[in-house]
Protein backbone atom coordinates (compact mmCIF):
# COMPACT_ATOMS: atom_id res chain seq x y z
CA UNK A 1 0.00 0.00 0.00
CA UNK A 2 1.27 3.36 -0.48
CA UNK A 3 2.37 5.60 2.29
CA UNK A 4 -0.25 8.77 1.06
CA UNK A 5 -3.50 8.23 0.08
CA UNK A 6 -7.46 7.65 1.01
CA UNK A 7 -8.67 5.97 3.80
CA UNK A 8 -10.63 2.89 2.95
CA UNK A 9 -12.73 0.32 4.25
CA UNK A 10 -14.08 -2.53 2.76
CA UNK A 11 -17.05 -4.27 4.59
CA UNK A 12 -17.25 -8.05 3.20
CA UNK A 13 -13.70 -8.57 1.92
CA UNK A 14 -13.52 -12.26 2.51
CA UNK A 15 -16.74 -12.60 -0.01
CA UNK A 16 -15.52 -13.66 -3.41
CA UNK A 17 -16.90 -10.37 -4.65
CA UNK A 18 -14.42 -8.54 -1.46
CA UNK A 19 -11.71 -10.71 -2.69
CA UNK A 20 -12.28 -9.68 -6.70
CA UNK A 21 -12.48 -5.48 -5.45
CA UNK A 22 -9.36 -5.74 -3.15
CA UNK A 23 -7.51 -7.64 -6.39
CA UNK A 24 -9.08 -4.66 -9.01
CA UNK A 25 -7.67 -1.74 -6.37
CA UNK A 26 -4.72 -3.03 -6.10
CA UNK A 27 -4.42 -3.97 -9.61
CA UNK A 28 -5.62 0.07 -10.74
CA UNK A 29 -3.01 1.19 -8.16
CA UNK A 30 -6.14 3.03 -6.02
CA UNK A 31 -4.44 5.39 -3.81
CA UNK A 32 -4.65 3.67 -0.29
CA UNK A 33 -3.62 5.57 2.72
CA UNK A 34 -4.96 2.65 5.33
CA UNK A 35 -7.21 -0.34 3.92
CA UNK A 36 -9.60 -1.88 7.01
CA UNK A 37 -12.35 -4.84 6.74
CA UNK A 38 -14.92 -5.75 8.48
CA UNK A 39 -17.06 -9.36 8.32
CA UNK A 40 -20.76 -9.92 9.17
CA UNK A 41 -20.60 -11.77 12.75
CA UNK A 42 -23.66 -14.11 11.87
CA UNK A 43 -22.11 -14.61 8.50
CA UNK A 44 -20.34 -17.71 7.54
CA UNK A 45 -16.59 -17.15 6.80
CA UNK A 46 -15.97 -16.81 2.88
CA UNK A 47 -12.04 -16.39 1.93
CA UNK A 48 -8.67 -15.43 3.25
CA UNK A 49 -7.80 -12.04 2.75
CA UNK A 50 -6.06 -11.22 -0.48
CA UNK A 51 -2.32 -9.99 0.89
CA UNK A 52 -1.50 -6.62 -0.89
CA UNK A 53 2.86 -5.60 -0.58
CA UNK A 54 2.72 -5.17 2.71
CA UNK A 55 -0.05 -7.26 4.60
CA UNK A 56 -3.58 -7.02 4.27
CA UNK A 57 -6.57 -5.21 5.45
CA UNK A 58 -5.93 -4.63 9.21
CA UNK A 59 -9.47 -6.44 10.84
CA UNK A 60 -12.21 -4.73 12.87
CA UNK A 61 -15.10 -6.57 15.06
CA UNK A 62 -18.05 -4.63 13.57
CA UNK A 63 -19.24 -1.55 12.02
CA UNK A 64 -19.31 0.27 15.48
CA UNK A 65 -15.05 0.49 15.33
CA UNK A 66 -14.85 2.30 11.92
CA UNK A 67 -13.46 5.27 12.04
CA UNK A 68 -15.79 8.50 11.03
CA UNK A 69 -13.04 9.91 8.77
CA UNK A 70 -12.92 7.45 6.06
CA UNK A 71 -12.89 8.53 2.98
CA UNK A 72 -14.59 5.52 0.97
CA UNK A 73 -16.86 2.33 2.42
CA UNK A 74 -17.25 -0.47 -0.06
CA UNK A 75 -20.27 -3.08 0.53
CA UNK A 76 -18.86 -5.78 -0.90
CA UNK A 77 -21.30 -8.31 0.86
CA UNK A 78 -24.66 -8.39 3.35
CA UNK A 79 -23.95 -7.37 7.17
CA UNK A 80 -26.90 -7.51 9.32
CA UNK A 81 -26.40 -4.55 10.89
CA UNK A 82 -25.56 -2.60 7.71
CA UNK A 83 -28.88 -0.69 7.73
CA UNK A 84 -28.30 0.65 11.37
CA UNK A 85 -24.78 1.95 10.23
CA UNK A 86 -25.91 3.66 7.44
CA UNK A 87 -28.60 5.44 9.22
CA UNK A 88 -25.83 6.31 12.00
CA UNK A 89 -23.87 7.60 9.21
CA UNK A 90 -26.82 9.60 7.37
CA UNK A 91 -26.97 11.62 10.81
CA UNK A 92 -23.49 12.43 11.48
CA UNK A 93 -21.92 15.68 10.01
CA UNK A 94 -19.71 15.67 6.94
CA UNK A 95 -16.71 16.98 5.84
CA UNK A 96 -17.71 18.98 3.29
CA UNK A 97 -14.29 19.33 1.68
CA UNK A 98 -13.57 15.70 1.75
CA UNK A 99 -16.89 13.85 2.13
CA UNK A 100 -17.42 10.32 3.44
CA UNK A 101 -18.56 8.07 0.24
CA UNK A 102 -20.09 4.43 0.52
CA UNK A 103 -20.22 2.16 -2.44
CA UNK A 104 -22.53 -0.27 -1.87
CA UNK A 105 -21.89 -3.56 -4.45
CA UNK A 106 -24.34 -5.60 -2.26
CA UNK A 107 -27.44 -3.01 -2.42
CA UNK A 108 -29.31 -4.83 -0.04
CA UNK A 109 -29.35 -2.25 3.12
CA UNK A 110 -32.06 -0.36 2.75
CA UNK A 111 -32.71 2.24 0.31
CA UNK A 112 -31.60 6.27 2.05
CA UNK A 113 -32.16 9.50 0.53
CA UNK A 114 -29.68 10.77 -1.90
CA UNK A 115 -28.38 7.17 -2.73
CA UNK A 116 -27.45 6.75 -6.09
CA UNK A 117 -27.22 4.45 -8.63
CA UNK A 118 -24.29 4.86 -11.50
CA UNK A 119 -22.39 2.77 -14.38
CA UNK A 120 -19.35 5.41 -15.10
CA UNK A 121 -18.79 4.24 -18.71
CA UNK A 122 -22.76 4.50 -19.10
CA UNK A 123 -23.59 7.23 -17.21
CA UNK A 124 -24.82 10.86 -19.13
CA UNK A 125 -22.37 13.65 -18.95
CA UNK A 126 -23.69 15.97 -15.64
CA UNK A 127 -26.14 18.62 -16.43
CA UNK A 128 -25.20 22.26 -15.64
CA UNK A 129 -27.36 22.33 -12.57
CA UNK A 130 -26.04 18.91 -11.47
CA UNK A 131 -22.18 20.30 -12.83
CA UNK A 132 -23.01 22.97 -9.97
CA UNK A 133 -23.97 21.00 -7.56
CA UNK A 134 -21.34 18.22 -8.00
CA UNK A 135 -19.90 19.08 -4.13
CA UNK A 136 -23.01 17.80 -2.36
CA UNK A 137 -22.10 14.38 -3.40
CA UNK A 138 -24.42 11.62 -2.49
CA UNK A 139 -23.66 9.88 0.87
CA UNK A 140 -24.35 5.95 -0.68
CA UNK A 141 -23.75 5.38 -4.31
CA UNK A 142 -25.23 1.81 -5.47
CA UNK A 143 -23.04 0.06 -8.12
CA UNK A 144 -25.40 -2.21 -9.45
CA UNK A 145 -25.64 -6.16 -9.98
CA UNK A 146 -23.10 -7.37 -13.15
CA UNK A 147 -25.84 -8.30 -14.18
CA UNK A 148 -27.15 -5.08 -14.61
CA UNK A 149 -24.69 -3.36 -15.91
CA UNK A 150 -24.48 -6.20 -18.90
CA UNK A 151 -27.92 -5.36 -19.83
CA UNK A 152 -28.08 -1.99 -18.95
CA UNK A 153 -24.92 -1.29 -21.81
CA UNK A 154 -26.81 -3.19 -24.76
CA UNK A 155 -30.27 -1.18 -24.08
CA UNK A 156 -28.44 2.02 -23.33
CA UNK A 157 -26.44 2.22 -26.66
CA UNK A 158 -29.27 0.32 -28.71
CA UNK A 159 -31.64 3.12 -27.85
CA UNK A 160 -29.16 5.87 -28.42
CA UNK A 161 -29.86 5.26 -31.67
CA UNK A 162 -33.00 2.96 -32.61
CA UNK A 163 -36.48 3.26 -30.96
CA UNK A 164 -36.85 0.15 -28.85
CA UNK A 165 -40.43 -1.67 -28.91
CA UNK A 166 -39.88 -4.47 -26.46
CA UNK A 167 -37.34 -6.81 -24.83
CA UNK A 168 -36.72 -9.81 -22.86
CA UNK A 169 -33.34 -11.17 -21.51
CA UNK A 170 -32.61 -14.61 -19.53
CA UNK A 171 -29.75 -14.43 -17.05
CA UNK A 172 -27.58 -18.17 -16.60
CA UNK A 173 -25.95 -17.36 -13.32
CA UNK A 174 -23.06 -19.07 -12.06
CA UNK A 175 -22.63 -20.78 -8.48
CA UNK A 176 -19.88 -18.02 -7.31
CA UNK A 177 -23.19 -15.47 -7.10
CA UNK A 178 -24.21 -17.45 -4.14
CA UNK A 179 -20.37 -18.04 -2.60
CA UNK A 180 -18.01 -20.24 -2.07
CA UNK A 181 -20.25 -22.44 -0.28
CA UNK A 182 -21.77 -22.86 -4.02
CA UNK A 183 -18.73 -23.74 -5.74
CA UNK A 184 -18.07 -26.04 -3.29
CA UNK A 185 -21.42 -27.82 -3.64
CA UNK A 186 -21.49 -27.62 -7.28
CA UNK A 187 -18.09 -29.55 -7.57
CA UNK A 188 -18.65 -31.89 -5.03
CA UNK A 189 -21.92 -32.73 -6.83
CA UNK A 190 -19.83 -33.29 -9.81
CA UNK A 191 -17.22 -35.68 -8.48
CA UNK A 192 -20.44 -37.78 -6.13
CA UNK A 193 -22.67 -38.04 -9.83
CA UNK A 194 -19.41 -39.15 -11.94
CA UNK A 195 -18.87 -41.51 -8.43
CA UNK A 196 -22.23 -42.64 -8.33
CA UNK A 197 -22.58 -41.08 -4.92
CA UNK A 198 -24.96 -39.25 -2.99
CA UNK A 199 -25.03 -35.72 -4.28
CA UNK A 200 -24.99 -33.22 -1.89
CA UNK A 201 -28.48 -30.13 -1.87
CA UNK A 202 -28.04 -28.34 0.60
CA UNK A 203 -26.86 -24.89 -0.71
CA UNK A 204 -28.96 -25.44 -4.27
CA UNK A 205 -31.61 -27.70 -2.45
CA UNK A 206 -31.33 -30.01 -6.30
CA UNK A 207 -28.95 -31.40 -8.42
CA UNK A 208 -27.24 -28.52 -10.70
CA UNK A 209 -24.25 -30.37 -11.48
CA UNK A 210 -25.37 -30.80 -15.58
CA UNK A 211 -28.33 -29.83 -14.74
CA UNK A 212 -30.27 -26.65 -15.35
CA UNK A 213 -32.71 -25.14 -12.25
CA UNK A 214 -35.02 -21.96 -13.09
CA UNK A 215 -34.84 -21.77 -9.12
CA UNK A 216 -33.14 -22.70 -6.13
CA UNK A 217 -35.03 -25.38 -4.08
CA UNK A 218 -33.68 -23.88 -0.94
CA UNK A 219 -34.56 -20.68 0.81
CA UNK A 220 -30.69 -19.60 -0.44
CA UNK A 221 -30.68 -15.82 1.71
CA UNK A 222 -28.23 -14.68 -0.90
CA UNK A 223 -29.37 -16.11 -4.14
CA UNK A 224 -33.20 -15.44 -4.29
CA UNK A 225 -32.94 -11.47 -4.38
CA UNK A 226 -30.73 -11.72 -7.22
CA UNK A 227 -33.90 -10.97 -9.38
CA UNK A 228 -35.56 -8.79 -8.20
CA UNK A 229 -32.61 -7.05 -7.46
CA UNK A 230 -31.65 -6.80 -11.09
CA UNK A 231 -35.33 -5.57 -12.19
CA UNK A 232 -35.71 -2.61 -9.50
CA UNK A 233 -32.29 -1.83 -10.53
CA UNK A 234 -33.14 -1.81 -14.53
CA UNK A 235 -36.08 0.25 -13.51
CA UNK A 236 -33.94 2.54 -11.80
CA UNK A 237 -31.23 3.29 -14.37
CA UNK A 238 -33.05 2.81 -17.65
CA UNK A 239 -35.91 5.52 -17.13
CA UNK A 240 -35.81 8.12 -20.02
CA UNK A 241 -33.00 6.04 -21.82
CA UNK A 242 -34.23 2.68 -22.47
CA UNK A 243 -37.23 0.28 -21.91
CA UNK A 244 -36.06 -2.41 -19.21
CA UNK A 245 -37.03 -6.03 -20.32
CA UNK A 246 -38.44 -8.57 -18.98
CA UNK A 247 -35.68 -10.86 -17.36
CA UNK A 248 -35.65 -14.09 -15.60
CA UNK A 249 -32.84 -15.50 -13.88
CA UNK A 250 -31.74 -19.61 -14.23
CA UNK A 251 -29.22 -21.02 -12.18
CA UNK A 252 -26.45 -22.94 -14.01
CA UNK A 253 -23.99 -25.57 -13.62
CA UNK A 254 -21.21 -23.00 -14.38
CA UNK A 255 -18.60 -21.74 -11.12
CA UNK A 256 -17.87 -18.12 -12.74
CA UNK A 257 -19.20 -16.02 -15.39
CA UNK A 258 -22.42 -14.31 -16.15
CA UNK A 259 -24.27 -15.16 -19.73
CA UNK A 260 -27.42 -13.31 -20.89
CA UNK A 261 -29.56 -14.22 -23.69
CA UNK A 262 -31.44 -10.83 -24.74
CA UNK A 263 -34.24 -10.58 -27.55
CA UNK A 264 -34.73 -6.90 -28.40
CA UNK A 265 -37.76 -5.35 -30.67
CA UNK A 266 -37.14 -2.50 -32.68
CA UNK A 267 -39.63 -0.17 -33.84
CA UNK A 268 -37.76 -0.41 -37.53
CA UNK A 269 -35.74 -3.05 -39.22
CA UNK A 270 -32.31 -2.23 -38.30
CA UNK A 271 -28.98 -3.87 -40.51
CA UNK A 272 -26.80 -5.57 -38.68
CA UNK A 273 -23.65 -3.84 -39.64
CA UNK A 274 -25.84 -0.59 -38.05
CA UNK A 275 -25.88 -2.41 -35.07
CA UNK A 276 -23.14 -3.55 -34.54
CA UNK A 277 -21.67 0.20 -34.62
CA UNK A 278 -24.21 1.12 -32.33
CA UNK A 279 -23.06 -1.18 -29.17
CA UNK A 280 -19.19 -1.60 -30.08
CA UNK A 281 -17.08 -0.06 -28.16
CA UNK A 282 -15.46 -0.28 -24.24
CA UNK A 283 -16.08 -2.72 -22.14
CA UNK A 284 -18.13 -3.98 -25.43
CA UNK A 285 -16.47 -6.26 -27.87
CA UNK A 286 -18.39 -7.55 -30.70
CA UNK A 287 -17.36 -10.75 -32.22
CA UNK A 288 -17.97 -11.29 -36.19
CA UNK A 289 -19.86 -14.51 -37.24
CA UNK A 290 -16.59 -16.57 -38.78
CA UNK A 291 -15.66 -15.75 -34.86
CA UNK A 292 -16.00 -18.53 -32.60
CA UNK A 293 -18.79 -17.81 -29.93
CA UNK A 294 -18.12 -16.30 -26.47
CA UNK A 295 -18.80 -18.45 -23.17
CA UNK A 296 -18.53 -18.02 -19.69
CA UNK A 297 -15.22 -20.00 -19.67
CA UNK A 298 -13.40 -17.36 -22.24
CA UNK A 299 -14.82 -14.73 -20.03
CA UNK A 300 -14.20 -15.68 -16.54
CA UNK A 301 -10.74 -12.96 -15.24
CA UNK A 302 -12.10 -10.47 -18.34
CA UNK A 303 -12.73 -6.76 -17.82
CA UNK A 304 -14.99 -6.97 -20.91
CA UNK A 305 -18.20 -7.56 -21.75
CA UNK A 306 -18.00 -10.29 -24.85
CA UNK A 307 -20.83 -10.47 -26.99
CA UNK A 308 -21.50 -12.63 -30.26
CA UNK A 309 -22.50 -12.06 -34.04
CA UNK A 310 -25.43 -10.32 -33.94
CA UNK A 311 -28.59 -12.31 -35.15
CA UNK A 312 -31.69 -11.35 -36.42
CA UNK A 313 -34.95 -13.10 -35.34
CA UNK A 314 -35.78 -15.90 -38.88
CA UNK A 315 -39.77 -14.66 -37.98
CA UNK A 316 -39.44 -10.92 -37.14
CA UNK A 317 -37.78 -8.26 -39.20
CA UNK A 318 -37.62 -6.28 -36.24
CA UNK A 319 -36.41 -8.73 -34.19
CA UNK A 320 -32.62 -9.85 -32.83
CA UNK A 321 -30.61 -11.91 -30.66
CA UNK A 322 -27.74 -10.82 -28.21
CA UNK A 323 -25.65 -13.62 -26.49
CA UNK A 324 -23.52 -11.45 -23.98
CA UNK A 325 -20.82 -13.10 -21.59
CA UNK A 326 -18.94 -11.04 -18.50
CA UNK A 327 -16.87 -12.22 -15.40
CA UNK A 328 -20.11 -11.09 -12.47
CA UNK A 329 -17.30 -10.55 -9.70
CA UNK A 330 -14.58 -8.63 -12.03
CA UNK A 331 -17.35 -6.49 -13.74
CA UNK A 332 -19.29 -5.60 -10.54
CA UNK A 333 -15.85 -4.55 -8.80
CA UNK A 334 -14.62 -2.86 -11.61
CA UNK A 335 -17.85 -0.89 -11.76
CA UNK A 336 -17.55 -0.05 -7.99
CA UNK A 337 -13.52 1.31 -8.42
CA UNK A 338 -14.57 3.01 -11.55
CA UNK A 339 -17.12 5.06 -9.46
CA UNK A 340 -14.55 5.97 -6.86
CA UNK A 341 -11.71 6.75 -9.11
CA UNK A 342 -14.84 9.67 -10.98
CA UNK A 343 -15.40 10.82 -7.52
CA UNK A 344 -11.54 11.79 -7.05
CA UNK A 345 -10.94 13.54 -10.64
CA UNK A 346 -14.09 15.26 -9.80
CA UNK A 347 -12.92 16.40 -6.35
CA UNK A 348 -9.38 17.42 -7.91
CA UNK A 349 -10.98 19.32 -10.49
CA UNK A 350 -12.97 20.91 -7.91
CA UNK A 351 -10.27 21.68 -6.34
CA UNK A 352 -8.43 24.04 -8.83
CA UNK A 353 -11.50 26.06 -9.25
CA UNK A 354 -11.33 26.71 -5.63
Amino acid sequence: MKESGLRVIVIGASSLLGKELLTVLNERGFPISSLKSVEDPGGEPELPLIDFSKGGPEALDNLAEIPSNFDFAFVAAPNQRLGNWLEHLNNSPQNSANPRVVIDLSSRAPEEEGSDLRIPFLDPPPSSDQDRSARQEPRRIVSPHAATIMVSALMVRLAAHFPIRSAVGHLYSPASEIGSRAIDELQRQTVNLLSFQKVPQEIFGGQLAFNLLPRLGTPAEQAAPIESRVRSQLQAYLQNRAPWPAVRLLQVPVFYSMALSLYVETEDRVAPADLVAALDGRPLRIRRGSQKPPSQVEAAGSNEILVDAIEPDSTCPEGIWLWAVADNLRLAALNAAQIAESLIERRQALSLLR
